[in-house]
């Protein structure tokens, strides 16, 4: 799928979770005459507001707001999905002859933003049902390549792959050399001409006051009712999506909703997995030559160089 051309004008804030993207973004959309675009595969979901750390209603009374509270926890979204609505955003932003700010830390969202998705076939949900059993080594049998950069525990990526290579007969792996082929390698600075991916600035906190930022951050959700808010989901008749299921410190609550440990350990171990998926963000957007690292300060400053 080939990057649509309403991002080209866009602006884009992301970084790690924690370091402070949404309240920024709001100061910067209102010295940009900008509305918001979530770029965050969470907040999509109606009912995980403190967990997801949302924008309260206020600050999006303050600003307008897009893809935020668009599905029920049942639902699903792919980036290919997000990809799609915030493209129809654009467009509706353009029109009103605002600027559009995309403000998010999901990584796969920003790289389909930044490069595109390729073209494969749809999911299949009959196929998809049948190839759970096959598993880690039939793929390594048809695509090594693939196999070799997926853990055999991520089944879902392992079962997609077995997926395409059985609709279309070629592995994911030439699917996707394909795709960046024609890609092109990414630039090397953040705006060239003659592009239509828009500059992309993540918050460079350093580490020790991202780790402290997440962990109160965590504290003050269990404080503003994360725990009942994880109880009402689990009361709802469709449950969690898989997607919304993977959402950070919801696993932990149930298994504490569950006697499996304590209120004390519980916030420990969602402070523990959140720094590290913080540390995998920051290995996301080190690895993409697009994004230029700021602090909060130089934010607006490096923005208004990349628009000169």
């Amino acid at each position: 799928m080939p990057l649509r051309a309403p991002f080209q004008n866009a602006l884009v804030l992301t970084g790690p979770t924690g370091s402070g993207k949404t309240g920024l973004g709001l100061k910067l959309a209102r010295r940009l005459n900008a509305e918001i675009i979530s770029m965050d595969s969470m907040a999509l979901y109606r009912g995980m507001d403190v967990g997801t750390a949302k924008p309260t209603t206020a600050e999006r009374q303050l600003v307008p707001h897009h893809l935020i509270d668009v599905l029920e926890p049942a639902e699903s979204a792919s980036a290919a999905w997000w990809l799609g609505r915030a493209a129809a955003c654009c467009r509706e932003i353009a029109s009103r002859g605002r600027q559009v700010l995309v403000v998010g830390g999901t990584p796969l969202y920003l790289k389909a933003l930044l490069y595109g998705l390729f073209d494969g076939p749809p999911a299949d949900a009959d196929r998809r049902s049948r190839l759970t059993a096959a598993l880690h080594a039939r793929l390594a049998h048809v695509d090594p390549e693939t196999a070799a950069r997926l853990h055999p525990n991520d089944v879902r990526r392992v079962v997609r792959a077995l997926e395409v290579w059985e609709l279309t007969g070629r592995p994911m792996s030439r699917w996707q050399v394909q795709w960046r082929a024609a890609e092109g390698p990414p630039p090397t600075d953040l705006h060239p001409p003659g592009t239509d991916r828009p500059p992309v600035l993540w918050l460079n906190l350093p580490r020790e006051e991202l780790y402290a930022r997440i962990n109160a951050r965590v504290e003050r959700m269990v404080a503003e009712g994360f725990v009942n808010e994880v109880r009402t989901l689990r009361g709802l008749a469709g449950g969690l999506s898989r997607e919304a299921a993977q959402a950070l410190g919801y696993r932990e609550v149930f298994d504490h909703l569950d006697g499996k440990a304590t209120l004390d350990e519980t916030v420990s171990r969602i402070q523990r997995r959140t720094r590290h998926f913080a540390k995998r963000q920051l290995t996301w957007f080190r690895h993409l030559p697009q994004c230029l690292p700021v602090t909060r300060e130089l934010t607006f400053p490096a923005w208004r160089l990349t628009m000169e």
